[in-house]
């Protein structure tokens, strides 16, 4: 299955939080998407492994993906090398993707600058002939994304270029609320972590507020990228 974008979230729950919006505004547009988690989550201060794959698995029927899966790679301790790169490249050359969509360069998140240069890296390394990858059996062939944009987490990361999600964000919030056991619920046990808050679920909402606010538009998303943006006009630019 060739995809037109594939996003990337070091944790079930980055690419809802993140860049969900875009992803159904390029959804809606007739684009083919995908979502790849590095880990289960199973480290986070709510909820388990397992409640965590049965969120992911809603929040990607809501989200209306095509495809979503999970590398189980270690929650807190993955690395960016060789074996790691490995297991991206496959997905990268699998999916044939050409936009990639992942973590924010910098977080409070150790896991999320981490996976944010092991996806970039493995999106360079994809498009090298002379490293072999097999799936299921059958040798893959080389693909390199066009593009990788790292969508925007906990820090205020001044974006490269937003995308106007006006229409699109109460159906992000919906893909969100899909994790139960992560965000505000005043009726649950489980202990408080910095994302459980109700400070936190609004600012979700006043956050892409405020970037519309920048912009023109009611709801945006913000991103930064890895080399220059280019236009073929200056009527391109809003």
């Amino acid at each position: 299955m060739k995809l037109d974008i594939l996003a990337f979230g070091a944790h079930p729950d980055d690419v809802e939080l993140g860049c969900a919006g875009t992803i159904l505004k390029e959804i809606s547009l007739g684009k083919k998407v995908g979502i790849v988690d590095l880990t289960r989550g199973e480290l986070g201060t709510r909820g388990t492994a397992e409640t965590r794959d049965q969120e992911a698995s809603a929040a990607a029927t809501i989200l209306g993906v095509s495809v979503r899966e999970n590398l189980k790679m270690r929650d807190g301790f993955f690395v960016n090398d060789e074996k790691h790169q490995r297991e991206i490249i496959k997905m990268i050359r699998k999916y044939q993707p050409e936009i990639v969509l992942c973590n924010a360069i910098d977080d409070r998140h150790i896991d999320h600058a981490k996976g944010s240069k092991l996806v970039s890296d493995a999106c360079f390394l994809s498009g090298l002939i002379k490293i072999e990858t097999e799936l299921d059996g059958e040798k893959q062939l080389t693909w390199r994304p066009k593009v990788v944009y790292h969508y925007l987490q906990w820090k205020n990361i001044e974006p490269d270029f937003v995308v106007d999600i006006t229409g699109f964000n109460e159906k992000k919030i919906a893909s969100i609320l899909a994790y139960r056991t992560q965000f505000y619920d005043p009726e649950s046990n489980e202990p408080e972590s910095p994302i459980s808050s109700k400070n936190f679920l609004e600012s979700l909402s006043y956050r892409s507020r405020d970037l519309g606010r920048l912009t023109g538009v009611e709801y945006a998303e913000g991103f930064t990228v890895e080399r220059y943006l280019a236009v073929n006009s200056l009527g391109d630019l809003r």
